[in-house]
């Protein structure tokens, strides 16, 4: 794929990251809560992360290795998150993540964007299977998983270290024939 394509929802629009998204990035994902919650996230989040992080998008994507959008607000443009597909395209499938800032918890945001990155990557990228894992102290991201029509597949124990401390990680997944039933 040359370019991240833009995805309209019924309420967001997930679009590529641009530079002048850097400062609302590093203020979002500067929050210790959104740091504490995922796997690659830093804290704190310095100056220059954000522009780093960026900068690696659109080559990221021209070598099939995986799609990352901002999550904005349709109506009225706000930077809420991000989502995105580690794909691996040899064996057809991808892995999703996804983080929302703290302010816009609990609002359907990352399901609904996750709906729309599923639907595309079953769809537009033809993958077979699309995975996804969090980190066992942070079931609501379980719930958009299990959302997205996921079927938890296991807990990999002491599978990360966090902040000097292994951490379980439950690992969902869904296959293109469970999407289309």
């Amino acid at each position: 794929m040359e370019e991240i394509p833009v995805i309209v929802t019924e309420r967001l629009v997930l679009r590529p990251f641009k530079m002048s998204d850097a400062s609302e990035v590093r203020r979002l994902a500067g929050e210790r809560e959104i740091a504490a919650n995922t796997l690659l996230i830093p804290h704190p989040y310095l100056e220059g992360m954000a522009e780093d992080w960026i900068s690696t998008h659109a080559d990221r994507c021209k070598r099939g290795e995986g799609l990352v959008w901002a999550i904005t607000e349709k109506i009225e443009g706000n930077l809420l998150g991000t989502i995105g597909l580690n794909l691996e395209p040899e064996h057809l499938k991808g892995e999703l993540g996804y983080w929302i800032g703290k302010k816009f918890w609990s609002r359907r945001y990352a399901t609904e964007a996750g709906e729309a990155v599923v639907a595309f990557a079953f769809d537009r990228l033809k993958l077979n299977r699309i995975h996804a894992r969090h980190l066992k102290r942070n079931p609501a991201s379980g719930r958009v998983m299990q959302k997205l029509g996921m079927q938890y597949e296991g807990c990999l124990r002491q599978d990360v270290i966090k902040w000097g401390s292994f951490e379980d990680m439950h690992l969902y997944g869904i296959l293109e024939s469970d999407y289309r039933s």
